[in-house]
C-alpha cells in the first residue's frame, strides 16, 4: 500500500506532520478529518522521508524485533487503570501525547506495559491516530476503550476522556472484586466439604464396615442411616472412576454449551433467577450496563455505537439481548425508555430514571446515578449474602459430617448393648 506524507492542523491550530499507509490521497484526507484535523498537505512519501519510514517498517519485522516481542503482550486490568489515570494527568498538564507516552514508557516497570506503550508511541509518531494505534492491541484495549479514545480525539478532550475511563475502570474493578469475593467464599467452602465427605466415604467408612461385619456378622441388620452411608460408600468405591469421568464430562459439557449463544442465554437466565445469588448478579449487571452506557454517551459517542459497545462488552447474555432490542428500537426512531420495560430485565426504577433523563436531555447523568445507586445495592447485597452464607455453610457442614459420624456410631451403640446383655 502506498505511503503518504501529510501535514494537518488540529482544532487548536497546532500543526501535525506524519505518515499514513492508504490507497490514495482521498483516503488519507478522510482519515485526518475523522481525527478532527484539517489536512493542508498530502503527498506521496519520497526521498529521505520515505526511506526513514520504510526503515521503521523493516525494523518492526526484523529478527531483532522478533526477539524483543517474546514475552507478555497484554496490559492487565489494574495496570491499564493506572496507565489511563497517569496519561490523563500528563495531558492535562499540557504535555504532547507522544511525549506523555514516552514518559510513561520509561517509567513503566511492567514489561508488557513498556512494550505496548513503545509500539503505540511509534505508531502515533508515524502518523496514526491514538485510537488507531490502541486498536492494534485488542487484548489490552477493548472496543469500549478504543471508541472512547476516538471520541476524545474528535472532541479535543482526550485528557477528560482518559480521566473518565480511569474512574469507570476503578469503580468497575471495585464492584467486580466485591462480587468475586462473595462468590468465591462459598465455592471454596463447598469444595472443601465435598473433598472431606469423599475422603470419609472412601477412607473411613469402609473400615467401620469391616468392623461391623466382624462383630455383628455380614447379614446383621444395620440402622437405616448407617446402611444409607454404607451404600453410598460402596458405590463410590466400586464406581469411583465412573464418578470422576461423569463429573469431568458434566463440567466440560456445561462449558461447551455455555460457549454457544443459546446455551449462554440459558445459563445467564438461570443466574438471574437463582435464589440468594440472583439479585446480586442482576444488580451488578444492571450497574455495569448503566455505567458503561452513561460513560460512552457522556463522552460524545453516538447512541447507536454506544449501544453496540455495551452489547458487545456485556458479560451477561440476557443483558446483551435486551441491549440489542434497545438498539434496534432506537435505530427505528424510538426512545430507550419505551423499550426498556418490554425487555423484562430492567426494574421499573431504571426505566423511569432513563425516561426522565431523555425528557430533560440528561441521559448520561441519569445513567451515572443509576450506576451509583446499584453499586450501593451491590455493596449491601454482598454484605447481606456474606452474613447469610456463613451460618448456612456451617449448618451444611454440620449436617453432612455430623450425619456420617452419627451413622457410624449407631451400630456401636447396638454392639455395646449386646455386650452388656451378655
Amino acid at each position: 500500500m502506498p505511503l503518504f506524507q501529510y501535514t494537518a492542523m488540529d482544532a487548536a491550530g497546532k500543526e501535525t506532520k506524519g505518515f499514513k499507509d492508504a490507497p490514495n490521497e482521498m483516503a488519507v484526507s478522510k482519515y485526518l478529518k475523522e481525527q478532527g484535523m484539517h489536512p493542508t498537505s498530502i503527498k506521496p512519501a519520497t526521498g529521505t522521508a520515505a526511506k526513514k519510514a520504510a526503515g521503521g517498517e523493516k525494523k518492526k519485522t526484523s529478527m531483532f524485533s522478533m526477539e524483543i516481542n517474546i514475552g507478555p503482550t497484554k496490559i492487565a486490568g489494574k495496570d491499564l487503570t493506572i496507565l489511563s489515570r497517569q496519561l490523563a494527568i500528563l495531558l492535562e498538564a499540557g504535555l504532547p501525547l507522544v511525549r506523555s507516552l514516552r514518559t510513561l514508557e520509561r517509567q513503566a516497570k511492567n514489561p508488557a506495559v513498556r512494550k505496548i506503550l513503545g509500539k503505540v508511541a511509534s505508531s502515533v509518531e508515524g502518523g496514526s491516530g491514538f485510537s488507531e494505534a490502541l486498536a492494534q492491541f485488542p487484548t489490552s484495549f477493548d472496543n469500549l476503550y478504543v471508541n472512547m479514545i476516538r471520541a476524545g480525539e474528535a472532541s479535543g478532550k482526550l485528557d477528560l476522556i482518559l480521566s473518565r475511563l480511569a474512574a469507570f475502570r476503578e469503580k468497575a474493578e471495585k464492584i467486580a472484586g466485591k462480587v468475586k469475593s462473595a462468590m468465591t467464599y462459598p465455592i471454596i467452602v463447598l469444595t472443601i466439604a465435598i473433598i472431606m465427605t469423599a475422603g470419609l466415604m472412601v477412607g473411613v467408612v469402609p473400615k467401620f464396615k469391616t468392623m461391623f461385619e466382624g462383630m455383628l456378622g455380614k447379614d446383621a441388620q444395620l440402622p437405616a442411616l448407617t446402611q444409607l452411608v454404607m451404600d453410598i460408600s460402596n458405590a463410590l468405591q466400586e464406581h469411583i472412576l465412573l464418578v470422576v469421568i461423569g463429573v469431568v464430562i458434566l463440567i466440560v459439557g456445561i462449558n461447551l454449551i455455555n460457549r454457544t449463544a443459546g446455551g449462554k442465554l440459558f445459563f445467564d437466565t438461570i443466574k438471574f433467577r437463582m435464589p440468594m445469588f440472583g439479585p446480586l448478579i442482576s444488580k451488578n449487571a444492571i450497574s455495569k450496563f448503566a455505567r458503561t452506557l452513561g460513560t460512552l454517551t457522556g463522552s460524545a459517542v453516538p447512541a447507536l455505537d454506544a449501544l453496540k459497545i455495551v452489547r458487545d462488552t456485556a458479560d451477561n447474555a440476557l443483558i446483551a439481548k435486551a441491549v440489542q432490542q434497545i438498539h434496534d428500537a432506537v435505530k427505528e426512531g424510538e426512545t430507550m425508555s419505551s423499550v426498556l420495560s418490554s425487555t423484562n430485565v430492567f426494574p421499573v426504577m431504571v426505566v423511569s430514571m432513563i425516561e426522565v433523563g431523555e425528557e430533560t436531555a440528561k441521559t448520561p447523568e441519569m445513567l451515572e446515578k443509576i450506576a451509583d445507586t446499584y453499586d450501593e445495592e451491590v455493596d449491601n447485597a454482598v454484605a447481606a449474602l456474606t452474613s447469610m452464607i456463613e451460618p448456612m455453610l456451617m449448618v451444611f457442614l454440620a449436617v453432612v459430617v455430623g450425619g456420617i459420624v452419627i451413622a457410624m456410631f449407631l451400630p456401636l451403640i447396638k454392639i455395646i448393648e449386646t455386650l452388656s446383655a451378655a
